[in-house]
């Protein structure tokens, strides 16, 4: 749909409004007219249309999709404590484990790489969330948070299901014509629901048992233990929602990303070596980048509104084409190519005159991304660390040339690499004894460093 959307905006101008069977849509086709409309105007533009499959599939706990009040407030609100950028600079220890134990993954089993991705990001959000140790591999946690993802992107597609145009089918049996949707959603639910309730109860568990180790979950638990009656329970729920809405999402949405990262960096080897040439100055062959690298390495309405003479009606929902938006060949000239370098001044420092992708992948006023600051940090680190100490490269064909790779992605609301092969290699007799050692120390280090709360 966000080609089609680019094709009505070239057509007929970066707004466009659209009447869905009854629904009023409006298309912002560039990041200007999302910021005056999101950004500018939150306090009009931070609802969320009502959608039958999110109570049906049992997504009525997920904070992106609340809708806008006091509820979405608290739930917001406990969120950014923990995920603000002044705590998340906690998590580090937790985060440099992870990475050297993925880097030491990678060297011994590099043919495993998507396994070794997905447990990076589980093992690190499992620990920050709940505080417990995540299984190398088939990991229940692991394969749950992945399940109620899968369910959360395929069920809320817009306009998938029938239902969303008449929902009073939603009263209808499971088992009459044309109500899959109930059974699909069903299904969805019970796994749902599991990643809400099912950690929570075994951190429960630990902190009565005096086994729990610091963690979001521990600090919260520890905050409504001093509560009583509606108060508590009122709490507890909102805990349960906000620490299982970042355990899911942390697991598995950034996925795509460091999957995209292998895929771009088999695909393009000149930039590969461009991004090495300065970490090996930056950083040398004696330790694995840090978080204090990073700056030396730069390489739905809920009133009526008027907009540029536009009459927009409650209710209407407003979609940002951000795909589009990263696409924009007035602000990065063929856009469609791999160019890193576009994003860099002549200095070699990052060009405020260019937009910074940042700035409208992770969303827009109150509804922006609130783990966006956590979700950062942690790719700098992996991909700085592997860039530093890892080869990444097309695997060759029977004659010896480097087979040719497509960028290929999955469709659905989050969308993922295809299925891809690349060889990855450590980059010099240097490699192998610094991540060995990173990796053998990484627990204990982290176990000294407690997770203040």
């Amino acid at each position: 749909m966000e080609k089609k959307y680019r094709e009505l905006n070239d057509e007929y101008g970066d707004v466009v409004y659209l009447n869905a069977l009854g629904q009023p849509m409006l298309v912002l086709g560039t990041h200007a007219a999302a910021v005056d409309l999101l950004e500018k105007r939150s306090a009009l533009y931070s609802d969320r249309a009502y959608s039958p499959m999110v109570d049906l599939g049992g997504f009525d706990w997920v904070l992106t999709l609340l809708r806008y009040g006091s509820r979405w407030r608290r739930h917001r609100r406990m969120f950014h404590q923990y995920f603000n950028p002044n705590v998340v600079t906690k998590y580090r220890p937790v985060q440099r484990a992870g990475v050297a134990q993925f880097l030491s993954r990678l060297l011994s089993t590099p043919e495993e790489l998507r396994e070794h991705i997905r447990h990076l990001f589980a093992a690190t959000i499992v620990r920050i969330t709940y505080g417990f140790d995540v299984r190398e591999k088939d990991d229940d946690y692991v394969q749950m948070a992945e399940k109620g993802i899968a369910a959360f992107s395929s069920l809320l597609v817009p306009g998938k299901y029938l239902v969303e145009l008449f929902p009073a089918l939603r009263h209808l049996p499971a088992w009459f014509p044309g109500c899959r949707f109930k059974r699909e959603a069903s299904d969805a639910r019970a796994v749902v629901q599991g990643v809400c309730c099912v950690p929570w109860a075994r951190a429960i568990t630990a902190m009565r048992e005096g086994s729990s180790r610091a963690s979001m979950a521990s600090a919260l638990l520890e905050r409504i233990s001093s509560l009583v009656g509606e108060e508590a329970i009122e709490e507890e729920d909102i805990a349960r929602n906000t620490v299982a809405v970042a355990y899911a999402a942390g697991a598995d949405t950034t996925l795509a990303s460091i999957q995209a990262f292998f895929l771009a960096m088999a695909l393009f080897p000149e930039a590969q070596k461009k991004a090495q040439a300065e970490l090996d100055a930056v950083v040398g062959s004696h330790r694995l980048p840090d978080f204090s690298d990073e700056p030396a390495l730069p390489y739905v309405l809920i009133e009526d509104d008027n907009y540029r003479g536009y009459h927009i009606p409650k209710g209407t929902v407003v979609i940002p084409n951000v795909w589009a938006f990263s696409r924009n060949e007035t602000r990065y000239v063929n856009a469609d190519e791999f160019k890193p370098e576009r994003f860099l001044a002549d200095g070699g420092c990052l060009d405020p005159e260019v937009l910074d992708p940042a700035e409208y992948a992770f969303g827009y006023g109150r509804r922006i991304c609130p783990g966006r600051h956590f979700a950062q940090s942690s790719l700098f680190l992996i991909v700085a660390s592997v860039l530093h100490t890892l080869s990444i490269s097309a695997p060759l064909d029977e004659n010896g040339a480097p087979k040719k790779l497509e960028a290929k992605m999955t469709s659905g609301l989050i969308s993922y690499p295809e299925p891809f092969e690349c060889d990855i290699k450590s980059r010099g007799i240097w490699v192998e004894g610094l991540v060995r050692s990173n990796a053998e120390n990484a627990e204990a280090r982290e176990a000294s460093e407690v997770i203040t709360q």
